[in-house]
């Protein structure tokens, strides 16, 4: 497990140092090209409940620009939003990930960054959007929880620091989108209604954050292997 995290400890660092590099120029231009391509999926097409994430103002292909057009084109945009739970245990951390629903491109406009400068839903406000995992946050007492209606999501549109040829992802460290999956995925199972299915995973990358031919990101079990990977100007790399 050691030798685990320090792989991909040096494979984040390595990474880093490559993005520290890409032009904002370069950046502009692959968001665009990363789009186009995006919107062109049959899944994305298809779809009417998304979740995408919102992107740091720099090293990080934009996602600005998708949710707007996802927002104007009636899509229901869900995006992450982290918060504390009133009861940690071994399988919950003390903070987790659930996603979110955008009312209106007023109020994406609207969302304050963290931080990190990634715009973010106000803990005030979350009680009036719907979510998907409907866990329990510490201002809410239990009675409140039954009132929480679980959404069910189409797409997941997914960050990440590394990518291989096999779609197998680095995240930034914290793990929140695998867990977030995880519980997903068990949601599902305790709540089995027709049609209901895990999302397609999409991860989003620069070019300068795939890995070449024969290198792979270490991995275990608990991290989920993307169903699509768009990369800037390349086409998109399937399962």
């Amino acid at each position: 497990m050691a030798s685990l995290r320090t792989a991909k400890k040096e494979l984040r660092r390595h990474i880093t140092h490559t993005l520290s590099r890409v032009s904002e120029q370069s950046i502009q231009s692959q968001s665009h090209a990363a789009k186009d391509t995006l919107f062109s999926l049959p899944e994305y097409q298809s779809a009417k409940r998304i979740s995408v994430y919102l992107s740091m103002p720099q090293g990080e292909l934009s996602t600005r620009s998708i949710v707007t057009e996802a927002l104007r084109n009636g899509k229901e945009v869900y995006v992450p939003y982290i918060h504390n739970i009133a009861q940690p245990n071994k399988e919950l951390p003390a903070s987790v990930m659930d996603m979110v629903a955008l009312h209106s491109q007023e109020d994406f406009e609207g969302l304050q960054p963290d931080p990190w400068g990634i715009p973010t839903p106000d803990e005030h406000s979350i009680s009036h959007r719907k979510c998907c995992l409907g866990q329990q946050r510490p201002e809410q007492k239990s009675a409140d929880r039954s009132e929480e209606k679980s959404e069910t999501l189409e797409i997941v549109i997914m960050p990440g620091m590394a990518f291989d040829q096999k779609l197998d992802r680095l995240g930034h460290g914290k793990g929140y989108y695998d867990r977030f999956l995880a519980q997903y995925q068990r949601s599902l199972e305790n709540n089995p209604r027709p049609g209901n299915q895990m999302p397609f995973l999409v991860g989003l990358a620069l070019e300068e954050q795939i890995l070449p031919e024969g290198q792979e990101v270490p991995t275990n079990a608990s991290d989920w292997r993307l169903d699509a990977l768009i990369a800037g100007h390349q086409p998109v790399r399937r399962r």
